[in-house]
């Protein structure tokens, strides 16, 4: 009688990138630490919204109530746990309202950015010749200028078009694609070396054997081999988009400062710095540094688990 041998049970050897992801995070308690801090964030900025009035219209403004100082100084108020400002605005609202503001609009500007370098880099790369010579000269052209003065120069061209009398909205979609433009560089330059590695592997000429498209080779079988390192700089870009919306506002040529935002919010602050109302502007400078921060962290981090070859570099 032949006995039974228990064999132990084979790993997987291709596991998902998910698993990978969250095995080195849990391993890695800082980045664990701030991708809880994000979310937190996250739910802070989307979910006050639903439960309470909007503090920038008109009903959600006492002016009774202005400059009160956190609960915990004298004359703060426990409805007011981080103060108000001159308007009456309950602070921690109004920065949940602007956080929001300023998540979307970076979000938005990553995937703008993304979709436009990443087109022009997947020609650049699999096309190649004067295509990616132009392509490429124009990137150069443009990375003579910081992300900050090509978003302003685009900004203030927007206003010559269209006068200073815009909605809100076409102000805000005006701050998007002023950002996004002024990051798809690059995205573009990334994709263009990867693409110019893949498009010489064998199972890009076995594609090219079975009579694929040009565009059905890019698109399912380059594309997915060449996202990764895209999606860290995305991350990274992330909190760089936040940062230059809240700077473009600041500077007063973002979001209009009767709009929610991270960026508005520091500027109205900063008019009473000097007569002692600091909460105003302190607490959203360090929510976004918190949000920020945590971002470029978890960036990093996303950087050594994709290419383990960076680790001990930065």
């Amino acid at each position: 009688m032949t006995p039974v041998v228990n064999t132990p049970s084979v790993p997987t050897v291709r596991r998902s990138r998910l698993s990978k992801l969250l095995r080195a995070m849990r391993k890695a308690p800082g980045p664990t630490t701030c991708a809880l801090v994000i979310f937190a964030l996250l739910v802070y900025a989307f979910m006050t919204p639903l439960v309470s009035q909007n503090p920038f219209e008109f009903a959600g403004m006492s002016v009774m109530d202005s400059f009160i100082p956190p609960m915990w100084m004298v004359d703060g108020m426990p409805d007011f746990p981080l103060g108000t400002d001159d308007q009456g605005r309950n602070l921690l609202t109004a920065m949940a309202y602007g956080m929001r503001t300023s998540i979307i609009v970076g979000f938005l500007s990553v995937i703008i950015g993304l979709v436009l370098g990443g087109s022009l880099g997947l020609i650049a790369g699999f096309v190649g010749g004067k295509v990616d010579a132009f392509i490429m000269r124009f990137a150069d052209v443009q990375l003579a200028y910081p992300a900050l003065l090509l978003a302003m120069i685009i900004d203030g061209a927007a206003r010559a078009a269209l006068g200073q009398e815009r909605s809100v909205m076409t102000a805000i979609a005006i701050v998007v694609l002023s950002i996004g433009i002024a990051f798809w560089v690059q995205y573009a330059r990334t994709i263009r070396s990867s693409v110019m590695i893949e498009r010489d592997q064998d199972y890009v000429s076995a594609a090219r054997i079975t009579g694929r498209s040009s565009l059905s080779i890019i698109i399912l079988h380059i594309l997915p081999n060449v996202m990764a390192p895209v999606l860290v700089i995305a991350t990274i870009n992330l909190g760089i988009a936040i940062i230059t919306e809240a700077t473009l506002s600041f500077l007063g040529i973002g979001i209009p400062v009767t709009s929610p935002s991270l960026g508005t919010l520091i500027r109205n602050g900063n008019n009473f710095l000097q007569s002692g109302e600091w909460w105003i502007s302190v607490w959203p400078c360090l929510v976004l540094v918190a949000f920020v921060v945590s971002v470029n962290i978890l960036g990093d981090h996303l950087r050594d688990v994709y290419n383990p070859r960076l680790r001990g570099r930065s």
